[in-house]
């Protein structure tokens, strides 16, 4: 039923919608501290992982914080306190021409190149890098000239949802779909650092699934695999998860990414948890109908049976293997004369009977 509401779309020619193979962002953000040659092992980590996409974070950060802004508290317990958020910024801001790199390293590893814009400019500098898809973060769900700018480009948005209300999401979809922007997929997440996994509400998954009818996903700030797993199973048809080189390094985000071989051991389980998810369909597997011949019964003649005598329960024993006839067909064959001697032991079949 909910894959006869949802509104699929296609990110290079990759299906994006229920009954679909999970869309798979590596978010790389801004771990590779300002360093473009950090950033390109981030986009080689992802391809090693089976990624589907690589994800990075485009702004100005003159354009995105103030002087006076604050930075968050898990930014303060990562970086220095005494840094301004503006400050920070500045030194995780990468140039035009580092993104242009980044995305042909993307095209040369075979893995879709994405990042998210946080200002006017930097929404027009994607498109013009032709995108397949639009990313807006959940910190500006609630600014609408920058949603109504990014839904004019035409493409594919993903809008993440942490922080907001259903009215403030109904509002923005309303923003976006009004302005231009026909395929949009909305990704659960809490804003905070690492999220606390009691806090993730995956089940507001199928609340956005109901409300709004695009596909849905996670975007997941939670420690470990464990919760993107979960979402999966549970419909997700994106997940967007946090990776870097190294958990040790000095930035905001490294403590709360997983390394190189845990995004591997998300992308492998992911991929586990789609096969094991099946069609729905209840049936036996070949392997199944196999093993039935092997471990069900069968009914068998329990003691020596005359011929023209009339087949009793206490004359039938059931035994395997199930090659024979099935138990279920014992009633069926209560009362009925059989045609010749059948001796003690013998599988019974439909022949000897009259």
């Amino acid at each position: 039923m909910i894959e006869s509401i949802v509104k699929p779309f296609e990110i290079n020619a990759r299906k994006i919608g229920p009954a679909q193979p999970t869309f798979v962002i590596a978010e790389a953000g801004v771990n590779h501290n300002g360093e473009l040659s950090l950033a390109k092992q981030l986009v080689d980590i992802a391809v090693d992982a089976g990624a589907d996409a690589v994800k990075f974070q485009t702004f100005r950060a003159a354009q995105l914080a103030s002087s006076s802004a604050t930075k968050a508290d898990y930014q303060k317990q990562t970086t220095s306190p005494a840094e301004s958020q503006l400050e920070m910024l500045r030194r995780l801001e990468l140039s035009e021409d580092g993104f242009r790199e980044i995305q042909n390293h993307c095209r040369s590893r075979g893995i879709v190149f994405l990042s998210t814009a946080f200002d006017e400019h930097s929404v027009d500098f994607l498109a013009g890098l032709d995108v397949p898809v639009l990313k807006i973060p959940s910190g500006e769900i609630t600014n609408t000239p920058l949603l109504e700018q990014v839904a004019a480009k035409g493409k594919p948005v993903i809008l993440s949802t942490g922080m907001a209300t259903l009215a403030e999401i109904d509002q923005a979809m309303r923003c976006l779909n009004h302005s231009g922007a026909s395929q949009i997929a909305l990704l659960q997440c809490v804003s905070e650092y690492p999220a606390d996994v009691s806090s993730m509400n995956l089940r507001a998954m199928a609340t956005l699934t109901d409300c709004f009818g695009v596909p849905v996903g996670l975007s997941d700030h939670s420690l470990g695999i464990e919760v993107s797993i979960a979402a999966v199973a549970l419909g997700a048809s994106i997940i967007e998860k946090h990776f870097t080189s190294d958990k040790s390094l000095p930035g905001p985000d490294h403590s709360a990414s997983l390394e190189p071989a845990e995004l591997k051991m998300l992308v492998t389980a992911i991929r586990n948890v789609e096969a094991a998810l099946g069609d729905g369909i209840k049936q036996p597997t070949p392997e199944e109908l196999r093993n039935a011949a092997v471990v069900r019964r069968s009914l068998v003649a329990a003691v020596d049976l005359e011929a023209g005598s009339s087949l009793e329960r206490s004359k039938v024993a059931f035994k395997r293997p199930g090659t024979g006839i099935s138990v279920q067909l014992l009633p069926d064959l209560l009362g009925r004369k059989l045609r010749r001697r059948v001796e003690a032991g013998a599988m019974l079949e439909l022949g000897m009977f009259e």
